[in-house]
């Protein structure tokens, strides 16, 4: 069955809409990324008006602009807090405000890797 985006068949009382018209193909959704630690590897997806967009599926390195302001590569250790699913730690998954420790020290990630391709994070 294909993931979709648009509106709930029932209504908020428990009763039925119905429908005028099936699926399109701009409500369509996808599976989420998951993005966790290990060797870099992405899944290239086709959007909507031939626009690509990479989804990270392991990452093994992140971007990460320390408080001089100065860009630098630094390896991904673990992931110690993520608001968006506490369950997200236990699986090391990386969302866009995940905190993660690095070689450099404790980072927010700052970016979306399911959408973006690539992590970037700015130093706590």
């Amino acid at each position: 069955m294909a993931i979709t985006q648009h509106r709930s068949k029932r209504k908020p009382s428990g009763g039925r809409y119905h429908s005028a018209r099936k699926k399109r193909l701009f409500e369509s959704g996808s599976m989420p990324a998951n993005t966790s630690i290990g060797k870099t590897r992405k899944s290239i997806v086709r959007a909507k008006s031939a626009k690509i967009k990479q989804k990270l599926l392991k990452v093994e390195f992140a971007n990460i602009v320390g408080k001089d302001g100065k860009c630098l590569k630094a390896k991904i250790t673990s992931v110690t807090e993520n608001k968006a699913n506490k369950n997200f730690v236990r699986m090391n998954i990386i969302t866009k405000g995940t905190i993660i420790t690095t070689e450099k020290g404790k980072a927010k990630v700052t970016s979306r890797p399911g959408q973006d391709g690539v992590i970037n994070a700015v130093l706590i």
